[in-house]
């Protein structure tokens, strides 16, 4: 199937792989490589042969990308002006169905000791156990206002205020480092204060009904982290999405997903969102299920969005070990997708939202390597993917909202401009 492309001036389709936080630094264990130049990914070298490589700057040099800005950004939005907050693509993410009136915000399960914050994420609690968690809270918390609290991916959960748009001006109570007790949540204008005063209360009634749940009191006999406190950041209103990205490129769209951000944002920009059995966006996450799927909706879709989330965790957790076999992870995942594709009528970008570097354990603002490969690319003279080959690739170093109009032109779907 990897062989020099032959059909000209047909419409093409298109499959974009975002694996999440892919880019990093070196790693002294590694001896100075990365965990993308010391993984074995031996599909994504064979594509970088055929294809062509470089660099892409998520939202611009230097700038550390959220991962929601980020995919707006790559998506061709101006994140600048579209961006209403992370709260609320987490709860389109999840499967809600908002009102521009409604107020969103995104949510940790954490583990409280004597006030202080001691894991920011509750052992990574799984999925299964914070929808039952999340159940509870619904059932059992009232604070005088609607509102939907609801379980999105591992440790992720969603709250959404009903009609309290106009108190967006809230800040969070995550003090986003373990050792720290919560913040207490503040406010710019009175709207944004009775928020704050609704999140208090929600947030004490909700540790009052977590310190009693079955949960949490067979995870403490399992001497695992309890997740008995909420870190509610992110508030969010309906994001300023000028034209769908199925309108605006005048393809069907369709995406492959498991974590509830990125499903909102694929959600919010038009595409149809699937997420098969097994794919958890958690280092469990079933690979092959996520790429028979992009391989089946390609009979009837014509661009198909791929996420990959485990690689960011493990930036997060600083385990390069880790980073490098999901990585290796995601390759399997790209040989499949390969394997069942005709790349005469087919182009493959292959990317990262944003670099997590170990050492960091954040997001950074590094560059983040980028293959294209498939119908209508010339190739460089790249020999494998990662950092280093980037620098050198053909692509030179672009911005994230290039990629897509690239894949479009390449795909034949661009129209020209000018007479």
């Amino acid at each position: 199937m990897l062989h020099p492309p032959l059909v000209i001036n047909v419409q093409r389709k298109g499959i974009l792989i975002i694996i999440d936080g892919l880019g990093d630094r070196p790693i002294k264990e590694f001896n100075g490589k990365t965990p993308l130049e010391y993984a074995n990914t031996p599909n994504m070298d064979k594509l970088a042969k055929i294809g062509i490589l470089g660099q892409q700057d998520p939202i611009k040099p230097g700038q550390p990308a959220g991962s929601d800005t980020a995919h707006l950004s790559i998506f061709g939005y101006d994140p600048y002006k579209t961006y209403r907050g992370r709260g609320f693509f987490e709860a389109l993410g999840v499967g809600l169905d908002l009102d521009e009136d409604d107020l969103a915000f995104r949510v940790n399960f954490a583990t409280m000791e004597n006030g202080i914050i001691v894991d920011r994420r509750a052992g990574r609690i799984s999925t299964e156990e914070a929808h039952e968690l999340a159940k509870a809270i619904q059932e059992q918390v009232d604070i005088g206002v609607d509102f939907i609290f609801k379980g999105a991916t591992g440790h992720r959960a969603v709250l959404v205020l009903k009609g309290m748009a106009k108190g967006y001006k809230v800040g969070e109570n995550d003090p986003h480092v373990e050792g720290k007790p919560p913040h207490k949540f503040d406010w710019e204008d009175e709207e944004s204060r009775k928020v704050a005063e609704i999140l208090e209360e929600f947030v004490k009634k909700a540790h009052e009904v977590l310190e009693k749940h079955p949960i949490n009191e067979k995870r403490r006999k399992e001497g695992k982290p309890v997740a008995n406190y909420l870190l509610i950041r992110g508030a969010g209103t309906y994001p300023d999405i000028p034209m769908k990205f199925t309108e605006q490129w005048k393809v069907k769209a369709g995406a492959v997903v498991a974590v509830a951000l990125v499903k909102g944002v694929a959600r919010a920009i038009g595409f149809d969102v699937y997420t098969p059995e097994g794919a958890t966006g958690e280092y469990n996450t079933n690979e092959m299920a996520k790429a028979k799927k992009a391989v089946e909706l390609l009979k009837d879709y014509d661009f198909v969005f791929v996420h990959f989330k485990p690689t960011d965790a493990a930036g997060h957790d600083n385990n390069p070990k880790l980073k490098a076999e999901m990585i290796e992870k995601a390759d399997r995942m790209i040989g499949y997708i390969v394997d069942h594709v005709n790349f005469d009528e087919v182009v493959i970008a292959i990317t990262g939202d944003h670099s997590t570097p170990c050492e960091v354990k954040n997001h950074s603002g590094d560059p983040v390597p980028l293959l294209i490969a498939g119908g209508g690319v010339r190739p460089d003279y790249t020999e494998s993917f990662g950092e280093r080959e980037a620098m050198r690739g053909g692509l030179g170093r672009i911005r994230g909202h290039d990629i897509v109009p690239i894949m479009m032109d390449l795909m034949n779907r661009s129209e020209k401009f000018g007479a």
